[in-house]
């Protein structure tokens, strides 16, 4: 699943690409995909909008247009490809926003997990979906203080409280695994046995692992490219995650994969002891 890197420079992309851009007709092919409304209703909301700016929460896309906000989520293999009206439909296009230049923004799905909703614009935070989400990792809103309390009154894996979005947004599986392992901390442990100077640096490294995320474009694994097309390369700084059975970067012991909640979990059984 995309995560926030990823769904980031999805945003970023976007951001170039369609604000200005006016909807004239939006075709849905899997009405399962839009939640909060009938697809009818969905459609007639959209036509006659403009996209105004693109924004993201979590791992959530926000398309804010003339008079409301579409959010939408990329789950498992979602993407976004703005293309000419002209150019050949893929059989895995379930939406369309066609606009009056003549171009069209496409939604992708594989597995047909993605979904999309409408809420009025930029009320976000009043639905169902954002409500949950804790602070953005990125921003100002995260510190410390409610991070190291939320941690320690957990009995659950520290690597399991990292993928709940209540606490903090956005971090999903791969990213997980490198935070902990720059924090050195093993992703069995407790968030309650944690000491004051382990969750300051799962704290730090949540920070600093996801800027450099960003600033490569995110991880290319299996499927993911941002709207234009274009691979991440943030895969290549991956230190834990996908290298089981391979020497650890720092001292060389083999580094190891379990489950942990269901989740493929990489780590070094010497640096995070």
């Amino acid at each position: 699943m995309p995560e926030l890197p990823e769904v980031e420079n999805v945003r970023q992309t976007l951001e170039e690409l369609v604000p200005g851009k006016t909807i004239d007709q939006v075709i849905v092919q899997v009405p399962k995909m839009i939640h909060g409304m009938e697809p009818d209703e969905f459609v007639h909301t959209l036509i006659g909008q403009t996209i105004e700016e693109v924004r993201r929460r979590g791992k959530f896309l926000l398309l804010d247009l003339t008079h409301c906000t579409l959010l939408a989520h990329l789950r498992m293999e979602g993407k976004f490809r703005l293309l000419n009206e002209q150019d050949e439909v893929s059989k895995h296009t379930h939406i369309i926003f066609h606009f009056t230049d003549h171009t069209e923004l496409r939604f992708l799905d594989v597995r047909k997990f993605g979904t999309m909703e409408i809420t009025h614009k930029k009320g976000e935070e009043e639905t169902k979906s954002i409500q949950k989400l804790g602070p953005e990792p990125l921003s100002e809103l995260f510190t410390l203080p409610p991070f190291a309390e939320k941690l320690k009154r957990t009995s659950r894996a520290v690597k399991t409280a990292l993928l709940d979005q209540r606490l903090v947004a956005g971090i999903g599986n791969i990213y997980a695994d490198e935070i902990l392992f720059r924090a050195k901390v093993r992703p069995e442990r407790a968030g309650s046995t944690l000491s004051d100077s382990e969750i300051t640096r799962i704290y730090k490294e949540t920070k600093n692992v996801l800027r450099e995320a960003v600033a490569l474009g995110g991880s290319t694994i299996r499927t993911y490219v941002n709207s234009q097309g274009k691979l991440g390369q943030f895969q290549e700084k991956l230190l834990v995650y996908g290298h089981a059975g391979e020497p650890c970067p720092i001292c060389g012991t083999t580094i190891e994969k379990i489950k942990l909640n269901g989740r493929g979990t990489h780590f070094c059984p010497n640096c995070q002891k």
